[in-house]
């Protein structure tokens, strides 16, 4: 028995005696492991493989006394084979990072990682701000010049994407991102983005404020996100199209300064004096309606719809005025008060005042029986210009003697006189946005916009336009104001209040721009001139969209020239 025991003992010996001479045979030259190969999770390879390895028991005291082996004792073929205790064989040790990134020899075999680490040295890291690009040393530049490649962070998509997620390189972004990677990173720890950081996809400290813009709705910097590339929308002054989208002909349109021959009312339906008749046009079906024939004794010199746009008002060569239901295409009075042409009509309520080269301005009320109520005299030369303010308090009138005038609802004589025009006074508008702001254009010698405060009965400021002053109108959407000239440039003028900067000049006609109406949603302008044509243009935005630089249009934005008549 003794004999047994010692002769196990010497066995396990040389077991244990061969397993480490085989393992360090397997360090010299180790065996290839499967790609996919899944260690413990011990802290190092060489206890990975003690911990799959099966210890033998303790041995006993007699085998500790016994006289251990020597080696030619033991069999040679221990060595190859496994041993005779039964055991798995144990995978060889993990290998180091520094022997699996070393290049192998041609008499070296492929060492298998035990799990997949992607390789980043072709990502673009620089494109996310995350580190500064390396500068590459003489013999880099070089080497990528000899091969033809570049860095892709240097190329111009890259600079403008880059610029357009970030925002651009300024010198505080720079600084507080900097702060920000050292506040959050440990001491003595390499900066965000280099090849031993840990915290590579981390949350920026600050996002720029145009960068936040640069992909929405654009920004106010957007020359330094893209310079030279294109301009954010909604940026910049509005633009304003230079050309009209619709051009209808007026066959015996007047070309003279006093007339008023176009109106456009509430109802969305134009009406335009040509000779001795009146049409209707309907801006929505554009439809056209003779509405009335004076004969060939008379001719028309105004023309005004009522507020509710159902009533049209007509003044005639022969001094008369009539009322018509347009609807109805029905003549409701006459009304024969003034003894020369009445130029100028302006509506209050169902109060109508009418202007005349008799210098007289009556007030006409369609629900009383008289032919007017009242008369104002003042002018001394004839009436061109008569316009009611938006509260329907004040009245407002220029004539051929250089004078503007205001009046309020009960005077015969104006309350407010203004003399500093020079030349006849037709263009009138009332401000919808400032209550008493009052704006007045001069004629051929006068050149001149003039803006009064009739609540404080100042002379605010003016402008010399450089050409006669035909007509004047207000946005109802925006403070800005359009005007219409003749001699010498035949213009149309966009001006923006207080500033009065010039938004667009429109041309295309070749006479004077006598007439002009505005349409009820207050985006669309309508022209008139000696040259025969009615010219329609956007110019203001709509009342829900004012910084919008699209404006809707009434008919469409194609360009069409068709008749009246």
């Amino acid at each position: 028995m003794a004999w047994e025991a010692e002769e196990g003992g010497e066995r396990e010996s040389a077991g244990a005696r061969a397993q480490q001479q085989q393992q360090a045979a397997q360090r010299i030259n180790p065996r290839p492991r499967p790609p996919f190969f899944f260690p413990s999770r011990s802290p190092n390879p060489s206890s990975a493989m003690e911990h799959h390895q099966q210890q033998p028991p303790p041995p006993s005291p007699m085998e500790n006394n016994s006289k251990p082996p020597t080696p030619s004792s033991t069999p040679t073929s221990h060595l190859s084979t496994a041993p005779s205790s039964g055991l798995p064989s144990v995978p060889p040790p993990r290998p180091s990072p520094s022997s699996s990134s070393a290049p192998t020899t041609p008499g070296s075999r492929t060492i298998y990682s035990d799990r997949f680490i992607p390789s980043r040295t072709g990502s673009n890291l620089a494109l996310f701000d995350l580190a500064a690009a390396p500068s590459p040393s003489s013999s880099q530049q070089a080497a990528a010049s000899s091969s033809g490649s570049a860095a892709p962070a240097a190329s111009p998509y890259c600079t403008l994407l880059r610029a357009a997620l970030f925002g651009p390189d300024t010198p505080d972004r720079v600084t507080s991102s900097a702060a920000a990677c050292s506040s959050s990173s440990p001491a003595g720890a390499s900066p965000v983005g280099s090849p031993g950081s840990g915290n590579i996809f981390r949350f920026k400290a600050e996002v720029p404020r145009n960068a936040k813009r640069a992909l929405f709705a654009g920004g106010d910097d957007e020359d330094l996100l893209f310079p030279g590339v294109f301009k954010a929308k909604g940026t910049g002054p509005r633009k304003i199209p230079r050309s009209p989208y619709k051009v209808l002909d007026a066959p015996a349109l007047q070309d003279d300064f006093y007339l008023n021959l176009v109106d456009w009312s509430s109802h969305n339906v134009l009406t335009v004096g040509l000779g001795n008749c009146v049409y209707l046009w309907n801006a929505c079906s554009s439809k056209v309606t003779k509405l009335c024939d004076l004969g060939v004794d008379d001719t028309v010199c105004s023309v005004g719809w009522a507020q509710r746009g159902t009533h049209l008002a007509v003044g005639t060569n022969q001094g008369k005025v009539q009322i018509w239901d347009a609807s109805r295409c029905k003549r409701i009075r006459t009304m024969e008060s003034h003894r020369m042409r009445v130029g100028a009509l302006a509506w209050n309520s169902s109060l109508l005042s009418s202007g005349s080269r008799d210098k007289n301005i009556l007030h006409h009320d369609i629900r009383a029986p008289d032919d007017y109520v009242s008369k104002l005299t003042g002018h001394k030369s004839e009436v061109c210009g008569l316009k009611w303010s938006y509260d329907n308090r004040q009245l407002a009138s220029g004539g051929n003697d250089n004078r503007l005038f205001v009046w309020n609802q009960h005077s015969v004589q104006p309350v407010l006189k203004y003399t500093e025009h020079t030349a006849a006074v037709k263009a009138i508008a009332w401000s919808p946005h400032l209550h008493g702001l009052l704006a007045s254009g001069g004629g051929t010698a006068d050149r001149c916009i003039r803006f009064w405060n009739t609540t404080t009965n100042t002379h605010l400021s003016f402008m010399d336009t450089g050409s006669q002053v035909c007509n004047l109108v207000w946005s109802k959407n925006v403070n800005e104001l359009v005007s219409t000239h003749g001699y010498s440039q035949n213009q149309i003028i966009v001006w923006r209040y207080p500033t009065m900067a010039k938004l667009a000049t429109l041309t295309g006609h070749t006479y004077r721009v006598l007439y002009l109406a505005i349409s009820p949603d207050g985006q669309t302008i309508v022209t008139g001139a000696g040259d025969e044509t009615l010219r329609f243009w956007n110019v203001f935005p709509s009342p829900k969209s004012q910084s919008s630089d699209s404006l809707s249009s009434i008919g469409g934005t194609s360009f069409v020239r068709s008749y009246i008549r």
